[in-house]
């Protein structure tokens, strides 16, 4: 089976797999994992800020990001389709008490006309907008990437409205490594950010956000709080610090194979946006018929809407299987013609 239905299925490389047998460990809550603490020191480095913290995953770093940057009743504004507003399990209002205020925006990109139009007058009937978050790649849109100069304009806006600004990097790297851009440039405008060792960089668990010294020591807080606090966790942080050691530049390959699988679905008739990164998406009659049929050709995907389907590339997927899942896609068009 050539499972294309997200980058989080990826299995521990050998490599990764001796750094954990071998991992130094400690008892992390009481900050003395040795591993853990070298992990969030070259996290830190590589972002560009003062701290980081480990966490069990982006959803958690996202949500502590949130929680340390507001106050209950507050107001956090987002793109519509940001992953926090619609996959997280409604977790801002849940855990920190805030109102999610979503706005619009193309691929994923919101403009800093929209987000002044978007944020409220001190009023005693209004939420206090506190939070701008972005997302960078953008999930929904197809991994597209937030170019980093409209980054920076509607960074700059939030904070001349008095807003902090969230970095939903959980494929911050792809974006990185997609435009020669290092992740620390688009870092630079955000106050907290979150990054993923479980998706592309493929660990099996794990996320990191990063931020100011003092705002890391909240976050550690809020991670206690949230169930959070792990124990001997060198053995699972080892992976982290692995896949961000060895693994980031590889995500080109991921790259290569979305274009060569985008062409050849393209190739068989079916309309396909250009990827940007990893994530490939195709306009299909109907999703979930599309996905039972290309289940039975050995290939996972998952929907995106009841029109579209998901395909994503990572490191468990070579060459032959993209040639492999075009061959299968190929096959369901001539049926389709055929009936």
């Amino acid at each position: 089976m050539i499972d294309l239905r997200s980058d989080t299925v990826t299995k521990p490389t050998e490599g990764m797999r001796r750094a954990m047998a071998g991992a130094a460990v400690g008892d992390d809550v009481f900050g003395e994992d040795p591993t853990v603490n070298r992990l969030e020191e070259y996290v830190a480095e590589l972002l560009g800020k003062e701290a980081a913290i480990y966490c069990p995953s982006g959803t958690m770093t996202n949500q502590i990001g949130v929680h340390v940057s507001t106050g209950r009743g507050d107001e956090v504004l987002l793109h519509e389709d940001a992953h926090i507003f619609n996959y997280e399990a409604g977790a801002p209002a849940l855990l920190s008490g805030v109102q999610v205020r979503p706005v619009l925006g193309e691929g994923g990109v919101v403009a800093p006309e929209t987000l002044r139009a978007a944020v409220r007058p001190e009023n005693d009937h209004f939420p206090r907008p506190k939070l701008l978050c972005l997302e960078n790649t953008h999930n929904v849109a197809g991994g597209r990437i937030f170019p980093l100069g409209e980054f920076a304009a509607v960074a700059a806006e939030a904070r001349s409205l008095g807003l902090k600004v969230h970095l939903d990097g959980a494929r911050l790297f792809n974006a990185a490594v997609a435009t020669g851009i290092p992740a620390r440039e688009w870092c630079e405008h955000a106050g907290t950010v979150s990054v993923c060792s479980s998706k592309g960089l493929g660990a099996p668990v794990g996320s990191l956000l990063a931020g100011e010294e003092e705002t890391i020591r909240e976050a550690r807080r809020a991670r206690k709080a949230f169930g959070g606090g792990m124990r001997q966790a060198g053995v699972i942080a080892a992976a982290s610090l692995y896949a961000f050691e060895h693994h980031v530049e590889r995500l080109a390959e991921d790259y290569e194979r979305a274009k060569r699988l985008a062409a050849g679905l393209g190739a068989a008739g079916y309309r396909v946006e250009p990827p940007e990164t990893n994530i490939v998406l195709v306009q299909v009659e109907d999703a979930g018929e599309f996905l039972r049929a290309l289940a039975g050709e050995g290939v996972l995907a998952t929907p995106r809407s009841k029109g579209a389907v998901r395909l994503c590339t990572h490191l468990d997927v070579g060459d032959e299987e993209i040639d492999a899942a075009v061959e299968a896609v190929s096959r369901l068009a001539v049926h389709a013609l055929e009936r």
